[in-house]
This record gives structure tokens, sequence and C-alpha cells, in this order.
């Protein structure tokens, strides 16, 4: 056999051999992905509609894949029979309570059965079960939202144009405040008031912040009367003896208050003479009489220094008064 000829032999043997083991591979692959080395469990649902579902297709449960669609055909005019085959490796974890619904394998991809639902207390899904399926997919779901955010983004648009033209026209408090120069500064002015009263409160926080630090300082009244017991001592006795002045200022009132109410009253001299008018007129009688008196005695006394027989006494006595004046201005 030639070179040539060993060489050709060579190269169809490597195709051979690469074939082979492509063939080998593709088995593996899809006898991996539609579960022919597995043992599988075969669990049936019924839908109203499959929405384009076709055997091969996947079935998931919680993201995982778990098995494939293996037959679908016609129950009844209203049911389609779905037949899965499930991975007994995965059955212990669904439980006989899913539910079956159609969804899709991404935004536009396949559709296949979604297995959702289950509960710790129903038992693992077993072979030949029946399980119930739900109406609708995933997609129709989103597509329905969409709609309605749609129509809402329709009606949101539809309020902002009718808000913005009465804006534009002036209506409502918005549009006044665009268009009356009038609102705009009276605005401006409660804002520059507003401003002003903030700037009175940050000077006043400034200064409560300044008395604040000069009471925590170790000077003034305030810091003696917390830490100096002499002073607040002083301070306690000052204010008992101000307790004792209060308390006899309040029994001398008491006591003016009754000797007022005794002079109101007509059993004593005093409050007989400030409120008995006929004893005043008596004593307002009594004292003319006595100025009457008084007057005759002058008289008395005039015609005594006339007399002869008195005459000498009184002008001794004058004499006397006189002496006695000298003597003083001489001192």
């Amino acid at each position: 056999m030639s070179t040539n000829e060993r060489k050709r032999t060579l190269t169809v043997g490597l195709f051979v051999l690469l074939g082979l083991v492509i063939l080998v591979a593709g088995i593996l692959v899809l006898g991996t992905q539609q579960n022919k080395f597995s043992k599988n469990l075969v669990v049936t649902t019924y839908f109203h509609d499959v929405k384009g579902l076709k055997v091969g297709n996947n079935v998931w449960f919680s993201g995982v894949k778990v098995g494939i669609v293996k037959e679908i055909k016609f129950q009844s005019i209203n049911d389609v029979k779905v037949v899965m085959h499930i991975e007994e490796k995965s059955s212990q974890f669904i439980r006989e309570d899913v539910v079956a619904k159609l969804g899709s394998d991404g935004l536009i991809g396949n559709a296949i059965v979604s297995l959702v639902g289950g509960t710790d207390n129903a038992s693992p899904i077993k072979d030949g079960v029946v399980i119930k399926s739900v109406g609708g997919t995933d997609t129709d779901a989103m597509f329905a939202t969409l709609q309605t955010n749609n129509e809402n983004l329709v009606e949101i648009t539809k309020n902002f144009a009718i808000l913005s033209k009465q804006m534009v026209e002036g209506k409502g408090t918005v549009g006044a405040l665009m268009t009356d120069s009038t609102i705009a500064m009276s605005l401006k002015s409660s804002v520059n008031s507003l401003n002003e009263v903030m700037a009175d409160a940050n000077r006043a926080s400034e200064n409560l912040a300044a008395l604040m630090a000069k009471l925590n300082s170790s000077q003034g009244l305030i810091h003696d009367l917390t830490t100096d017991t002499a002073v607040f001592a002083s301070l306690r006795e000052s204010a008992a003896q101000l307790q004792g002045v209060t308390q006899t200022a309040s029994a001398l009132m008491t006591n003016l208050n009754e000797t007022t109410s005794r002079l109101n009253d007509k059993d004593n001299a005093i409050g007989v003479l400030t409120n008995d008018p006929e004893a005043a007129a008596e004593i307002k009688q009594i004292l003319r009489n006595l100025n009457q008196s008084t007057e005759k005695l002058d008289d008395n006394m005039k015609a005594l220094q006339s007399n002869f027989l008195f005459r000498g006494y009184f002008r001794k006595q004058q004499k006397e008064q006189e002496k006695a004046a000298k003597d003083s201005l001489k001192m």
C-alpha cells in the first residue's frame, strides 16, 4: 500500500471516528433532554387550551427543569390531556397538591408547563397521579398588565394635557401663580417674611446656646445656686425670713381688719365718735361751751389785772418774766 493510500485511509478513519463521537454525543444529549436515561414518573393534567404547547417541551418546578411533555391529545371537546414525565429524583420535592400552569421559556420562547404551589402537609407526587391545572399563562398575565399600564398611561397623558392647558390659561392655583404677577409678588413677600422668621429663630437659638453655655460655666448666680451649698443655704434662710415677714404682715393685716371692724361698731368710744352723729353733735356743743368759757375767763383775768388789789401781783409777775428774758439773751 502506497503512502497516499495510507493517508487517505487514515483521513477516512478519522472522519468516521469523529462522526461516531458526534453521533454518540448527540444521542446522549438528546437522551438527557428527553429523560431517556433516568427513571421517570408519569403525571397527567388537563387544559382547556394548551397555548401552542408541544411534545418535548420542558416541565419546570420552582425555576428548575424536572421533566418533559411526553404526550398531548384531546380528551374531550373542552379538555386537552397533557402527559408529563417527571424525574423520580425530583418528585420527592413536588407535592400532590401542586397545580399545572402554562408559561413560556422567556418572553417569546417555547411554551412550558410550570408546576406551582404545593404544601408540606401533602405527600410527594406518585406515578400515574392526575394534578389540577389553572388557565392562562404568565405571558398572558404580563400582556394584560402591560395593557392595563398602557391604559393608565393614556389616562395620565390625557389628564396632564388638560392640566397643562389649564395652567397656560391661568386656571387653578398653579396657573394663577404662573400668570398673575400680584400673586407671585405676594408669594415672594411671604417667602422673604419666612426667611426673616427663620433668621430670628436662628438668632434666638444662638442666644439660647450662649445662655446655656453661661449656665454651664463656673460663674454667675445660677452656677452658685446649683453648686455652692453655702449660697443655697443663705438663700434658703432668706426665703424662710421672708416667709416669716409675710406671716407677720398677714397677722398685722388681720389685726388691722379687726380694729377697722371695731371702729365701725358703736360699743366703744372711737366707734361712737366715728359712727354716732348725735354723739358728735354733743361733743361739738361741749367744745363750743369750752371756747365760750375760755373767752369769759380771759375777760375775768383782764378785769383782775385792772383791779387795784391784784395789780401789784401782776406787775411783779411781769417784771420777773422780763428779767428771765434778759438773762436768756445774755447766755
